[in-house]
């Protein structure tokens, strides 16, 4: 592995640091985990950088490493994830709906990890396919049953507002 290398992936850590955050916060609502999920995929992916085959995949295969560092941590955790409050939002902070960001927990893991990519880190559907390891149009239908649920999901919301 060439120092030239380690020095890209380095800077794409570090451009991407604000994003591998939200990500990693979407999963565990927790300021200090989700800041310990991006210090730890950092590390490895600095590490592994040398076993990485397509460099030209290096985007997708970071925020892989987020996510399947924050899945491991809510594994090892077991318990209920308290919400402490989120950080505060950036200019152009994507997750600061919270009615939203509470309608996600009505979706499993992946459902989730697809909307987030798609909808709150601005991800093409090829390269969300690539991150997970799944054909476009798996993501395509993911995508669309996950919305199906996060429309019932805040409509319900909704209507007891109303009511």
């Amino acid at each position: 592995m060439s120092a030239s290398f380690v020095a890209q992936v380095e800077e794409l850590i570090l451009a991407s640091y604000g994003s591998m955050y939200r990500l990693a916060y979407s999963y565990v609502k927790n300021q200090d985990d989700a800041m310990d999920i991006v210090q730890e995929s950092a590390y490895k992916a600095i590490k592994a950088a040398a076993s990485l085959r397509k460099p030209n995949h290096l985007k997708t295969w970071l925020w892989r490493i987020v996510i399947n560092t924050a899945l491991d941590f809510m594994r090892r955790q077991q318990t209920e994830i308290s919400c402490d409050a989120p950080p505060e939002p950036a200019a152009e902070d994507h997750y600061a709906d919270f009615d939203t960001l509470e309608a996600l927990d009505a979706l499993d893991e992946r459902e989730r990890t697809v909307i987030i990519l798609r909808f709150f880190e601005d991800r093409k559907i090829r390269e969300i396919a690539d991150i997970l390891h799944q054909s476009p149009n798996t993501i395509k239908s993911t995508l669309y049953r996950s919305l199906k649920k996060l429309k019932i999901k805040i409509t319900e919301g909704e209507l007891m507002y109303e009511g």
